[in-house]
């Protein structure tokens, strides 16, 4: 049995959409298992869309997401204009053999005839006329009668009545050919043995078959995996929904735990959890375990897995891997004062707390910056609050002596919520935005011990400022 070849072929027009990463990682994953190739063909012949540089961004992308170009498994990128030699040669064939032939017919002329006859589309009308080759004049693929039956290995058998099928155009006017037969004699050349695409593409499917038999080539195996879609349970789009794979990178979206939710859609591991490892992915996908549904791209659901794989980290590879995001607050903040040692102490309490990398700068300037950024909104609804004051004042006399460290800080507030008749969350709310000027962060009295005393105490005086207490 030859070595099976697997592809993907997206057009360089943007960013990367986590529908083709999804199907990537399904190509991916069977020609890892399988001892197969993965070849990466970029569609780049639509020049009015097409931008060479995003050609580097396809790599990249896909990269990012564990499919590495310098893997022995991994062939490409090869560009389709470089094979439009075997594009006209493919086409010629056709003619020659009669599965084509040539219409002179304009589309306002396809249009009119459309109208008179009722039938949309073209009728075949110049399929016997004998139109010799010429400039304006599109090659045409004879559409056989009967029907056309695709085996799909997601599917199953599905069936397509060819009378609904118009001679479909080959070659343009002038010459240059149409993506439906490039896509094939591509597949062709770089002798792919399965086509693992989104269910939209179904209907091209007969067509291409078509152009595979008059080729005299056997079609690959053909898998239809299910569409993505959002919670209105429409297909995503790039027009009104979060799609770029790219910005989810940038945002600090950890790869493993897109890799493995983007498998999930669709397709489910064995067990009772969907957060695994690669290879325990890789070991067990199969293309008849795909199912024919809508897979629902939940945002919160990616999230999840993302928090999952972030508190999973070993706290040294998750400082590592927040440093870009520190990297870029550093640069915006050239007054802070950076303490590494402290970033180090306080990153298993951020980790815990945090579902995209870029959230961890939030959750621990305030121990850098000489005044902490305050939210006007927690300042209003906190420390403007009736108690909020009396809270301060008491946390200030509590923290003047006795030692310093979290469980001490800790029994210390306990007193002071007590005495005012406050559930310690409660209480705790106009010191944590007096001291991080917000009401959301790392735990608060590991916060308060790597801040020190006398900052802290420093901080409690200018918020009672803020009270109109002081």
């Amino acid at each position: 049995m030859s070595t099976p070849r697997f592809r993907i072929a997206p057009s360089p027009t943007g960013f990367f959409h986590v529908g083709g990463a999804r199907t990537a990682l399904y190509n991916w994953a069977l020609a890892k298992r399988l001892g197969g190739t993965f070849v990466l063909r970029i569609e780049d012949t639509d020049e009015a869309r097409n931008r060479p540089e995003w050609n580097q961004g396809i790599v990249d992308a896909l990269a990012w997401i564990g499919i590495h170009s310098d893997d022995p498994a991994f062939e490409g990128p090869y560009l389709q204009s470089n094979f439009a030699t075997e594009h006209l040669a493919a086409a010629n064939r056709l003619y020659a053999a009669g599965h084509a032939y040539y219409c002179d017919l304009t589309p306002e002329q396809i249009q009119e005839r459309s109208k008179a006859n009722g039938k949309p589309g073209y009728d075949g009308y110049s399929r016997d006329r004998g139109v010799a080759p010429g400039p304006g004049r599109a090659m045409r693929f004879r559409v056989p009668s009967g029907s056309t039956v695709v085996h799909d290995a997601v599917r199953g058998g599905v069936t397509f009545d060819n009378d609904t099928i118009e001679d479909f155009v080959l070659l343009r006017g002038n010459g240059s050919p149409m993506f439906m037969l490039a896509n094939v004699v591509d597949d062709i050349t770089m002798r792919i043995s399965h086509v693992i695409r989104a269910e939209e593409h179904l209907p091209n499917t007969p067509k291409q078959q078509m152009l595979w038999n008059a080729l005299g080539e056997t079609p690959p195996v053909w898998a239809h995996v299910p569409v993505l879609v959002n919670e209105q349970r429409k297909k995503i789009s790039k027009r009104r929904d979060k799609v770029a794979l790219e910005s989810f990178r940038d945002e600090g979206y950890l790869s493993d735990a897109m890799v493995n939710y983007l498998m999930t859609l669709g397709w489910a591991p064995k067990g009772d959890t969907e957060i695994v490892p690669w290879a325990t992915i890789e070991q067990n996908f199969r293309l008849e375990d795909v199912t024919h549904s809508p897979a629902f791209f939940d945002l919160k659901k990616l999230a999840a897995f993302n928090g999952e794989y972030i508190r999973a980290l070993p706290v040294d590879d998750f400082v590592n891997a927040i440093e870009p995001w520190l990297a870029i607050w550093r640069e915006a903040h050239p007054e802070a004062v950076w303490n590494q040692d402290v970033l180090v102490a306080m990153a298993p309490l951020v980790q815990t707390r945090i579902v995209t990398l870029a959230e961890a700068p939030g959750m621990i300037d305030f121990l850098f910056l000489a005044d902490p950024v305050m939210d006007e909104a927690s300042v209003t609804k906190v420390l403007r609050s009736a108690d909020a004051d009396l809270v301060l004042v008491s946390t200030i006399e509590s923290f003047a002596a006795g030692e310093w460290v979290a469980e001490s800080i800790k029994t210390a507030f306990e007193r002071v919520a007590e005495a005012h008749g406050l559930k310690l969350g409660k209480a705790q709310a106009p010191v944590r935005v007096a001291v991080t000027g917000r009401t959301v962060g790392p735990p608060l009295f590991e916060s308060l011990e790597l801040l020190g005393r006398d900052e802290v105490l420093r901080r409690l005086h200018v918020g009672r400022t803020l009270t109109g207490g002081a």
